[in-house]
């Protein structure tokens, strides 16, 4: 072969995929013993739109509608159902109607013994007439009625829920002021009871105590009915929550 002949020739381009392009539009390929790079690649990730919805079975969607009937108050999630809902003990209304009671008995011992005579002037005369200490004593008498209706509507405003889903508790600490407090399942790491004392005991209510995880906080219900009935029944639902089985139960 003529040398001026393979000078002529086009030099012969390497096999394979071009490394990139220069800035004449010509392809770049990898010299000899250079390792050739595969080209970065992108995933592309869809999302839907809407989240999937959770396949109920008709048990929990009539639980779920029962519940919401029965406590329209409560912000139920779609499947969500009441398991149990702890009452309040009786012996808190005992307490708050026993000092008004007291207090109404004082008022009407000092208007007796003002105005019966008990305390007089010189002339055996009472030192108040009677219809001078009646509007004190009743307008204090309304006020100790008015501080007992409003305590016990506080008292019975206080409630506490198991869902199969989260605990949810009604907090009202004043007559404008309340709050909701919901803590799921998946988050208690323990729930204990307290009963101090012989009252407690002979009575049957104590105190319900929940922890989460993380930031260690600490949820109280105090007067609860049947503590220990109830934190069996919560400790069933943590159970079966973080296993992964049906929450299932009714409330009481």
């Amino acid at each position: 072969m003529n040398p001026n002949d393979q000078q002529n020739q086009p030099p012969q381009q390497p096999q394979g995929q071009p490394m990139g392009y220069s800035q004449e539009q010509n392809p770049v390929y990898p010299q000899e013993g250079q390792v050739q790079h595969s080209p970065q690649q992108y995933v592309y990730v869809t999302r839907p739109h809407e989240p999937l919805q959770p396949v109920l079975s008709e048990e929990q969607k009539r639980k779920h509608e029962a519940s919401k009937k029965k406590y329209p108050f409560l912000n139920l999630s779609e499947g969500e159902f009441v398991i149990s809902a702890v009452d309040r003990h009786f012996i808190g209304l005992f307490q708050i109607w026993a000092v008004v009671g007291t207090v109404i008995a004082l008022l009407f011992l000092s208007t007796y013994a003002f105005a019966g005579g008990a305390f007089t002037d010189e002339t055996g005369q009472p030192i108040l007439s009677p219809a001078v200490m009646a509007i004190p004593a009743i307008l204090l008498t309304a006020l100790a009625l008015l501080f007992g209706f409003v305590a016990t509507s506080i008292y019975n405003a206080n409630k506490f829920f198991l869902t199969n889903e989260s605990v949810i508790q009604l907090i009202q600490v004043g007559l404008f002021s309340k709050r909701e407090q919901t803590v799921s399942l998946a988050n208690i790491e323990d729930a204990s009871y307290n009963q101090h004392g012989i009252v407690p005991h002979m009575f049957n209510y104590g105190l319900l105590r929940l922890s989460t995880e993380g930031d260690e906080t600490t949820y109280r219900f105090n007067y609860a009915s049947r503590p220990q009935k109830q934190i069996a029944i919560l400790n069933n639902a943590v159970e079966a929550f973080k296993n992964g089985r049906p929450v299932s139960g009714n409330d009481d």
